[in-house]
């Protein structure tokens, strides 16, 4: 059966989507190729921040740049990482004399573009920082701990931008936003798979079962542990209870949540969700100061979640009351 899609050509997704994206939104963002480059970089006076990663997981990440937040994406192809002469070209695009600050999610491919574009940096005499996040943890005690990035990078690029507009250096800027790094967790509950928009092949087995799976890698990959469905509220007992232990986190504490929808998931959904997560971390005593609750960094029309959850303190918390303007989050 033929794929019941709104495209053109497969081999042209990508490359369409971006210019819709630079469309929709020329007061924010400038599409060239595939760099998205931010409006307020042009008289940025600042340490920038850049990201890189494929598409198909929209709006991440390029709904995410703009001011406040990113600098400058560049983008592979569906589930991709670009190539590393793209990223060092974001680098340098980026660049306005007070260092880069290059986000990395931790996947095999994004590492390898990583370091060959950190080589063509370095050759270049380019100043910047390198922050690789890898907050997935652990679920199955069998299982690989793959660590992968997910949707909790997100928060990240908002702390670390306000950071940076904040006048600190560099150094200081990849600091804040390594420490972050180190104190978020997340894990992916999926309930159905996608299919690659490209071929219209489904990413894992789940099918027509009535079994999720906890700890799943958002494209298919395995690692996670499949049960039976289970409602909101036992569900996020499981991933809670599991974040949570993982952060350390204890009564007196103060925490950031995110539920971010994989694309199939419905709002409504998302609200139980939270409300439920809220509720399990209070009857703990630990306090949620700030949330994130939607469709952030999607894998095609995948159901399930991904909870993420981090450990906040008064210093977080003002950062992240800043303004930012982005095609996909703003707040004034």
């Amino acid at each position: 059966m033929k794929m019941k899609k709104f495209i053109n050509a497969p081999e042209t997704i990508t490359d369409e989507e971006l210019v819709g994206l630079g469309l929709a939104y020329p007061d924010i963002v400038t599409v060239d190729g595939h760099l998205v480059i931010s409006k307020d970089l042009e008289n940025a006076d600042r340490v920038t921040i850049v990201t890189y990663g494929g598409s198909g997981h929209e709006p991440a990440q390029a709904g995410f740049v703009g001011k406040g937040m990113l600098d400058v994406q560049a983008v592979g192809d569906i589930f991709a990482a670009p190539n590393a002469k793209l990223v060092f070209e974001a680098m340098k695009r980026a660049d306005k004399g007070h260092g880069v600050l290059l986000l990395t999610l931790n996947y095999a491919g994004d590492q390898l573009a990583g370091k060959q574009a950190i080589k063509l940096a370095q050759k270049a005499g380019l100043n910047f920082r390198q922050v690789i996040t890898g907050e997935e943890i652990q679920y199955d005690p069998n299982g690989e701990d793959n660590r992968r990035g997910l949707a909790g990078a997100v928060a990240l690029y908002h702390i670390a931008a306000a950071a940076a507009r904040e006048g600190r250096s560099l150094d200081e800027v990849a600091e804040i936003a390594q420490h972050y790094a180190d104190n978020m967790a997340s894990i992916t509950v999926k309930s159905t798979d996608a299919t690659h928009p490209q071929n219209g092949m489904p990413f894992g087995d789940l099918g027509e079962t009535d079994m999720m799976e906890i700890g799943a890698g958002q494209h298919g990959e395995g690692g996670g542990v499949r049960v039976p469905m289970m409602s909101s509220k036992d569900t996020v007992a499981t991933v809670a209870e599991a974040l949570s232990s993982k952060l350390g986190l204890a009564a007196g504490d103060k925490a950031f949540v995110m539920i971010n929808g994989c694309g199939a998931t419905t709002m409504m959904e998302m609200l139980v969700l939270f409300k439920d997560t809220v509720e399990f971390l209070r009857a703990k005593g630990i306090e949620v100061m700030a949330s994130m609750v939607g469709e952030i960094l999607t894998v095609q029309e995948a159901a399930g979640f991904q909870m993420n959850i981090a450990k906040w303190d008064d210093e977080t918390l003002r950062l992240w009351n800043t303004s930012c303007h982005t095609p996909a989050y703003s707040k004034e």
